[in-house]
């Protein structure tokens, strides 16, 4: 079936690639760059970025357009990052930009201007199974991106295409050089979604009072100073100092902390999630059940390990994790739950007892 596809193209590779390949399989496309907000003080390529989406439009001879998505992105991205951070979670900003910017408000964008699917260059796949679409894991397991696509509704997969996800990275360089595309040499972006490589530190003191604390022991005893509670990530093992009188040849591993008080608790034994129980919150389902065993990631390319699944309320879940090697999460992260290569959902972090 032809389709009228928004495709969205960043200026990278891959979304350039997508374009390709959603004009060999015969669709109208139509190439949109989404603009997104930034804040003043980092030094902003969205310009170039642009520049180079149009020029792949241009070579191609597909219609070009920009849509502006700075409001939802300020609204339910950055707004969310300060949030979480300031309650001393760890939030996870590339999972609330797919789910409110490019599949929430550039889809009813795309929508609502005609298209009847979009397009990105996510490394995941959609397929149909027994009527249901069902989200893969991208066949490049260094490149796969289900884990940022948790969120996504059957509604949302059904106006989806990621003509990417069945190929490996590799082979996408070489086809966009034989397509002579002017981004076939340009380097990966790394960091944040649409925001680059952030510093975190630099980026909160815009906005939240930060002050030096205490580095903590698990006795309480005071053995180091950091920068800011509310900076740091449970197993973080840099970033804070520890006074010279301390065993400095080990490595610490944050294990708790207390924005109220501004302290981070260290251990030279990195915590795991050994008899711990993960309580998840904001549950979605793609499958429409979850199993009683499955895998689960904690973090962004983790090796999944097993664990078993309790669904407490439609939007809640107890899990136990099954692999004592696993390292614990933090609060606010997100947790995606699989099946092979079937992406079955997934839900944030809310407690671990």
């Amino acid at each position: 079936m032809k389709e009228n596809v928004f495709v969205g193209v960043s200026g990278g590779v891959d979304s350039s690639v997508a374009l390709v390949r959603v004009l060999r399989a015969g669709h109208r496309a139509t190439a949109v760059f989404i603009k997104t907000w930034q804040p003043d003080f980092i030094t902003c390529n969205w310009e170039k970025e642009r520049l180079d989406a149009m020029r792949v439009a241009a070579h191609l001879e597909v219609p070009f357009i920009t849509f502006d998505g700075e409001e939802a992105y300020k609204n339910e991205v950055a707004d969310y990052m300060i949030r979480e951070y300031t309650l001393g979670r760890t939030p996870n900003p590339d999972v609330m930009c797919n789910q409110h910017v490019k599949f929430g408000a550039f889809l009813c964008f795309a929508i609502e201007h005609g298209a009847t699917k979009i397009a990105t260059g996510h490394y995941a796949e959609v397929q149909m199974n027994n009527g249901r679409y069902t989200l893969l894991r991208g066949v490049d397991s260094d490149k796969d991106q289900s884990y940022f696509l948790w969120t996504l509704s059957q509604e949302q997969l059904a106006h989806t295409l990621f003509p990417v996800g069945d190929t490996e990275k590799s082979e996408i360089r070489i086809e966009a050089k034989r397509a002579t595309l002017p981004t076939s040499a340009k380097h990966d972006s790394q960091g944040i979604c649409f925001l680059g490589p952030v510093d975190i530190k630099d980026f909160l003191s815009h906005y939240v009072d930060v002050a030096p604390g205490n580095v903590l022991n698990e006795e309480g005893q005071v053995i180091g100073s950091h920068d800011g509670a509310l900076y740091y990530t449970r197993g973080q093992r840099h970033g804070f100092s520890i006074l010279p009188s301390q065993d400095v040849t080990r490595p610490y591993y944050i294990v708790e902390k207390d924005t109220r008080a501004n302290t981070i608790t260290v251990s030279t034994e990195q915590r795991t999630c050994a008899n711990a129980r993960v309580v998840l919150s904001d549950i979605n389902l793609i499958t429409e059940s979850l199993p009683p065993t499955c895998e689960a990631q904690f973090r962004y390319r983790q090796k999944p390990f097993n664990v078993s699944v309790e669904m407490t309320s439609e939007s809640h879940a107890m899990l136990t994790v099954q692999d004592a090697h696993v390292d614990m999460p933090s609060v606010g992260q997100s947790c995606v739950l699989y099946a092979g290569r079937a992406c079955l959902g997934g839900g944030i972090i809310n407690d671990i007892l």
